[in-house]
């Protein structure tokens, strides 16, 4: 593989995983906005096993070399940063 092809891989992956992380947010803010609340077990299940899904897929990225370990970090950092100002909101309401 030529150096030009590993940073395609690697720039693909990076945009697969935030894009991931993308659908992981509006999904809950559509659970928050339409159907749940925060504190109820299906919400807490939902998010769990979408976080869990994302974490193996960043951790899968970084075993293959196409995200470094902090990138991954930073992905899963900020997703927690938004679904947290999303819960502040909704407690709020």
């Amino acid at each position: 593989m030529t150096s030009e092809t590993i940073l395609d891989h690697k720039k693909k992956a990076d945009a697969l995983l935030k894009a991931d992380a993308d659908k992981i947010l509006k999904l809950i803010k559509v659970q928050m906005d339409n159907l749940t609340m925060p504190q109820c077990p299906l919400y807490e299940e939902v998010l769990d096993t979408q976080m869990f899904g994302l974490s193996r897929e960043i951790e899968f990225a970084v075993r293959l070399g196409l995200i470094e370990e902090s990138e991954g970090k930073a992905i899963l950092a900020e997703l927690e940063k938004e679904l947290s100002i999303l819960h502040e909101a909704s407690v709020r309401k």
